[in-house]
């Protein structure tokens, strides 16, 4: 009979030792070897064993030994017919259990039904002007199917580095050129001047993109800068205000100050589709109006995406895809 008795902090030290400190493939070796152990311990011969892994005796027998060399203590008493685990091995069958156990817990997921992965926070970022007039009503929809969601919402004109401010979903209006993202394109974005009907009996309609020289304006800053965004128009051309009665870093305070008749201005469709609708602004220079931008949903490529982040991600795909 086994009469040695292995101290179980000594065995799940040796297992820490092995494990530890190795590349990936030998540690994915070892932990194999682990789980052909534990199921040879519960078998009455290595065939056995090796019939209910799918694998050949072979590859059991040298799991085995190499198990039993890196312990340095017999693991089983073999004869011709069966196997028995020894005292030492039926010790450390359990512990090595215990801890495969643990191993595989740590990539269990939940299941499709189970929730768990609908809750926690998600990261969005977006520009201002669409994130107040677009991105949150898709967002307070979401939020109110699934109150676990945990939405942290940055809204700035400037472009912000995902990677760093750990965002898991941006929104962008214009280039996507970085090779870091996986982007999908949403939908075009309009530019139209526009002007309040009360400014427009009063001053004029503009013929050309020359005669808004002469016609007050107002200006969107670029808060990078703190110039003005230069207006853009058909061909590539580009006009930027000298002389303005109203600019703000702003997207939505400049809309409101171009409603009030304080001057023409070039604005996404996003903000003034519904105002044009109304009658409230009117659209000018058409004819010369610029190539629609496209916009963009991304995240970075970061590997497995959670699955809070795949539905938040999908369901701004579904909602702004049709604007």
């Amino acid at each position: 009979m086994e009469t040695f008795l292995f101290d179980n902090s000594r065995i799940w030290n040796n297992i820490c030792v092995f494990i530890s400190n190795l590349s990936v493939t030998v540690m994915l070796n070892r932990l194999e070897m682990l789980r052909i152990f534990c199921t040879a311990a519960e078998s009455r011969s290595f065939k056995e064993a090796a019939n209910r892994l799918g694998i050949s005796p072979q590859a059991v027998t040298r799991a085995v030994k190499e198990l039993e060399r890196l312990q340095g203590e017999l693991l089983f008493h073999r004869n011709t017919r069966h196997i028995q685990v020894t005292l030492v091995g039926e010790k450390f069958a359990v512990i090595a259990k215990e801890r495969l156990r643990a191993v595989d817990e740590l990539f269990q997921t939940s299941a499709p039904d189970s929730g768990n992965e609908l809750q926690g926070r998600v990261r969005i970022a977006a520009p201002v002007g669409f994130g107040h007039k677009c991105l949150m009503p898709a967002l307070m929809e979401l939020s109110t199917v699934h109150p676990q969601l945990d939405i942290d919402l940055t809204l700035s004109d400037e472009r912000v580095d995902v990677v760093d401010e750990k965002i898991d979903i941006g929104i962008r209006i214009g280039f996507m050129r970085d090779s870091r993202f996986i982007a999908r394109q949403l939908a075009k974005i309009n530019l139209y001047v526009v002007a309040s009907p009360d400014l427009i009996n009063r001053v004029g309609t503009p013929a050309s993109i020359e005669d808004l020289n002469h016609l007050p304006v107002t200006g969107l800053v670029d808060r990078n800068t703190g110039k003005l965004w230069p207006w853009v128009f058909s061909m590539d051309r580009q006009w930027t205000p000298s002389i303005t009665r109203f600019r703000s870093a702003d997207a939505e305070a400049e809309l409101m100050g171009v409603q009030n008749g304080l001057g023409f201005a070039q604005i996404p469709d996003f903000l003034a589709q519904d105002l044009l609708r109304q009658e409230k602004l009117v659209r000018v220079l058409e004819e010369v109006e610029p190539v629609p931008w496209d916009l963009y949903i991304y995240r970075p490529q970061r590997g497995p995406v959670p699955q809070r982040v795949r539905l938040v991600f999908d369901h701004l795909v579904s909602r702004l895809s049709v604007r």
